[in-house]
């Protein structure tokens, strides 16, 4: 009777990750995960059980799809903002939270055939009291029209709009393309031949938002570290860059399109319209297209990305405590064999994103460090602008000058 007793059963060690909480047979597969899957602190992440996403669209399925965990899902719909998906203690202060969260509809500017509306920038003035005043991002939306260029149809770009991060309106303009218009998409952009009938040269346009963005700043320092530049927020502003032929470095671009927690699951785009609706809670592009309301909701959407809290104070102390013990800075730096033997928390210690997080657009003691993860081992950071190719537009005349007093400090 022994002999037919089943054997006991050894119960298989399980490795499981600290970030998103899968589980591997072999510490192995644990540590090509985390070397792949580039989890921190940025990630977005439950409030309810801690786990890490890649987008908020992932962290919304967690939450609310429908394999959703039960207990999750229930905190979630107690306790949870469902705009900026932050959790709360009691609902007394979600109540209050979701009065400021949530955001009304922004006036749009219509189609009136109205004159350029240019902010000066003055380069004269001393550096302490001029960019102490001025604004840190600006907000960048263009109306395209149809054109045509050897038989192939090409966007040309019509009207003009830029706005500061107290949704302040600094330059808005129509814009007379180089060749001649053969779709004026009236349903979509509102414009006619009257609006571009006396309207500013594209080089003239392109010329005054580079004075406003570059801030006074020469082209050196520019290319260095930005300087007093400004960071110019947009979605999907490569493309509005392009037909304007203008260049801007990407450190200082932040494009809504291409922000990876905004992005679907599977990291493909979504439309402003349907970020705006889903994160700040009202609706836009339901007719005619107005290119201030665009400018603000994005504006918006970066503000509210750059506010997140990601417990800057904690990864902060835990790199000054991986210096003190000489841990590895990142998973790429260390051997396979040496990364086995850590424990999942201390994996997730030195794991880095490999997105630049706007969170630190407001933290500089930490921007340099995070800046200087992104640039370790083969991946790298995912830049905006890396699959296009950039033609090298000439600069408007007046940049040009700068180039011959070109300043590196």
């Amino acid at each position: 009777m022994d002999s037919d007793a089943e054997p006991p059963k050894t119960l298989t060690t399980r490795h499981k990750c600290s970030a998103c909480f899968k589980q591997y047979k072999k510490k192995e597969h644990l540590v090509s995960h985390m070397r792949v899957s580039h989890h921190s602190v940025h990630q977005p992440k439950c409030g309810a059980c801690q786990k890490h996403c890649k987008t908020f669209e992932s962290l919304r399925e967690h939450l609310t799809g429908p394999l959703a965990k039960e207990n999750c899902s229930r905190i979630f719909a107690d306790h949870c903002c469902s705009l900026c998906m932050n959790f709360f203690d009691s609902q007394a202060s979600l109540t209050e939270h979701k009065e400021m969260c949530t955001l009304p509809a922004p006036a749009p500017l219509g189609t009136l055939v109205t004159p350029c509306t240019d902010y000066e920038v003055d380069i004269s003035a001393s550096d302490n009291e001029y960019y102490a005043r001025s604004p840190k991002a600006v907000a960048l939306d263009c109306e395209m029209v149809g054109g045509e260029s050897n038989g192939m149809p090409i966007d040309l770009c019509a009207r003009v709009c830029l706005i500061d991060e107290d949704e302040n309106l600094i330059f808005h303009t129509y814009v007379r393309p180089e060749v001649p218009v053969t779709n004026y998409r009236y349903e979509i952009t509102g414009i006619t031949e009257h609006h571009l009938r006396d309207a500013l040269p594209l080089e003239e346009v392109s010329e005054r938002l580079l004075q406003i963005l570059y801030n006074g700043e020469s082209i050196g320092r520019l290319r260095w570290d930005g300087g007093n530049a400004r960071l110019l927020v947009g979605h999907d502003i490569v493309h509005d860059l392009f037909v304007l032929k203008m260049n801007y470095p990407d450190r200082l671009v932040r494009d809504t399109a291409k922000y990876r927690p905004l992005m679907k699951t599977n990291l493909v785009s979504h439309s402003l319209k349907y970020l705006t609706q889903t994160y700040l809670g009202y609706e836009i592009q339901s007719g005619v297209h107005d290119p201030f309301v665009d400018c603000v909701s994005v504006m918006r959407l970066y503000k509210r990305m750059r506010d997140q809290n990601h417990h800057l104070e904690e990864l902060g102390k835990s790199i000054a405590q991986n210096a003190l013990n000489s841990l590895p800075t990142s998973l790429n730096s260390l051997e396979f064999e040496k990364l086995e033997s850590m424990t999942p928390d201390e994996l997730f210690q030195i794991s880095k994103s490999d997105y630049k997080c706007w969170c630190l657009d407001s933290r500089a003691e930490l921007k340099a460090d995070d800046e200087l993860h992104l640039g370790e081992g083969s991946g790298g950071p995912v830049s905006n602008q890396e699959s296009q190719a950039w033609p090298e537009w000439p600069q408007p005349p007046e940049l040009k000058s700068l180039m011959t007093n070109i300043t590196w400090s």
